[in-house]
């Protein structure tokens, strides 16, 4: 007995694994998380209604969605408040963190510096940080969520970012070295493209952590537009599955800033597409 066997595979002993991905689709992928989600919430719901789990202590799913739903209109409207501020501090602290590598790369006594003081920065709670720039600024400003949303970005990206244009490879170091090419040519021609895959590293674990911090900075005082104040008023007045609702609606945030700063990288790299 014989078995048909692929000419791609025959040719490639790698081609198995993409072959089947190919075949499978995206559901592949997209299947198996999506079946434990749904088990979840089921088991959820089941510990909470057998148990008769009290709503401050824990919510059923059912109760969670129909506040979401009821409330959809204030999600969304908080949500695009808390979204701008992460964007926002996003941007400026990926940019920040980014030419700090390059000229922490570029210098490497400022690289050997850089790094205890970008440890010590990303140490700061955002619970001590949100207070005290909220003193500093009007309190209908946005501005200081945004700096505490850009603090927290600026580590992932300035390290990851810092390693990929240290990892340069040597023949590529030596041949700009032949043509005498200036330090930012090589930053521009070779160190940035190398980084590339670092750089968006850092930027899809920045993604997320932009929303945490632009929701917990809502915490403590400021403009009540976000999600974060809806969170904590909801909660104090007991209505814990509209508090919850509005933690699902950040939830969705931080996935819609993960999911574009996915494809952000693949666009600007297809070329590592499986």
């Amino acid at each position: 007995m014989t078995t048909a066997v692929d000419p791609v595979v025959a040719a490639d002993p790698t081609a198995p694994v993409v072959t089947r991905r190919r075949r499978g689709g995206p559901w592949l992928a997209v299947l198996p998380p999506l079946v434990v989600g749904v088990a979840g919430l089921l088991l959820w719901e089941t510990v909470v209604k057998v148990g008769r789990v009290a709503p401050y202590v824990l919510p059923a799913p059912s109760a969670i969605g129909e506040q979401f739903w009821l409330s959809r209109e204030v999600v969304w409207r908080t949500g695009l408040a808390s979204g701008e501020n992460a964007l926002i501090g996003l941007l400026a602290g990926a940019a920040v963190g980014l030419l700090a590598a390059m000229v922490a790369a570029r210098f490497a006594f400022l690289g050997e510096v850089s790094i205890p003081v970008a440890a010590a920065l990303n140490a700061l709670p955002i619970i001590a940080l949100a207070p005290i720039l909220n003193n500093m600024f009007d309190s209908t400003s946005s501005v200081p969520r945004r700096l505490v949303v850009a603090i927290v970005v600026f580590f992932p990206v300035f390290v990851n970012a810092l390693r990929g244009l240290r990892e340069v490879d040597p023949i590529h170091r030596d041949l700009m070295a032949s043509y005498a090419a200036s330090g930012w040519t090589v930053t521009r021609l070779v160190r940035l493209p190398a980084a590339l895959p670092f750089v968006f590293t850092g930027l899809r674990q920045a993604s997320s952590l932009a929303v945490i911090a632009a929701v917990v900075a809502e915490y403590f005082g400021g403009l009540q537009n976000g999600l974060g104040s809806r969170i904590t008023s909801a909660a104090a007045n007991t209505a814990y599955p509209r508090a919850w609702a509005f933690v699902v609606g950040a939830c969705v945030l931080g996935l819609v800033f993960y999911l574009v700063a996915l494809l952000l990288e693949r666009l600007v790299m297809p070329w590592r597409r499986v």
